[in-house]
């Protein structure tokens, strides 16, 4: 495993790559993240551990995604067991695997109770709990403070998990170690990642403005509410399609086609 020093001008190439490729196969990957969505959505429905089962399963629903990406590269049609992949290769990937996700929630339900601090729990409850939100929730300070905070203790977070369920599953990096070795990698090619980030948020302002235009023009309210959800879900199965280029130009992955590496 060889980490890789990328220029920043590599953070739009990515962009352009998991674009490219979802237009390869646009029905399969919208399928995939529409039920990527779904198995999250269900499994957080369930009542008391249900959020805490959603954030655990978050790293190996991405790794298939990422196997996913890589399959499409290749010209194949994934098929939705991809999404199991991380299930599938073997005893030893499997229980890594598990410890990840539990590892992802255990530092998430951590930023949440940090929040907690200063709002009280109001944010903690509307993201994991499903409270009702309403105009006076979000106008108000604590809550927006809350905000700001699960924002910025968030980036260092998935700094740690970006590249780690791709190093436990291709090359067999023990949790904790995947996880280092992931924030190093996004700070080694922070500017390239800047870019990365960035051109995505200006491809999803873009993309939100002309949904908003057209819909607008052609039926009103009601037309805009029913395209712009679908048209940010698209967006967003774009932006999971890219990750598998970021993660593969900053450490050699097996070649492709390949699920696992021993």
């Amino acid at each position: 495993m060889k980490l890789n020093i990328v220029p920043a001008k590599q953070g739009l190439v990515w962009v352009k790559q998991g674009i490219r490729t979802f237009w390869r196969q646009p029905l399969a990957f919208t399928g995939l993240f529409f039920l990527f969505m779904a198995w999250v959505s269900l499994l957080s429905m369930l009542p008391l551990i249900g959020a805490i089962l959603a954030l655990l399963v978050l790293p190996a629903a991405t790794l298939g995604l990422m196997v996913a990406t890589e399959q499409a590269s290749l010209g194949k049609f994934p098929m939705p067991t991809v999404l199991m992949v991380a299930f599938r290769a073997g005893q030893q990937r499997f229980k890594a695997m598990l410890v990840l996700g539990m590892l992802y929630a255990l530092s998430f339900l951590t930023v949440m109770a940090l929040t907690t601090l200063v709002d009280g729990g109001s944010f903690a409850k509307v993201y994991l709990a499903n409270a009702p939100i309403t105009p006076e929730v979000v106008e108000a300070g604590d809550f927006q403070m809350a905000v700001w905070l699960s924002t910025v203790l968030y980036i260092p977070m998935s700094m740690m998990f970006w590249h780690a369920p791709a190093l436990v599953h291709w090359h067999g990096v023990p949790p904790v170690k995947s996880m280092f070795f992931s924030a190093i990698a996004c700070w080694r090619n922070l500017t390239a990642f800047a870019v990365y980030l960035l051109a995505w948020a200006g491809f999803f302002v873009i993309g939100a403005t002309v949904i908003l235009t057209i819909s607008s023009a052609l039926g009103g309210n009601d037309l805009t509410a029913a395209v712009l959800m679908p048209g940010a879900l698209l967006m967003s199965a774009m932006f999971f399609t890219s990750v598998y280029f970021s993660v593969k130009d900053c450490f050699d992955l097996p070649s492709p086609g390949s699920e696992t590496q021993a």
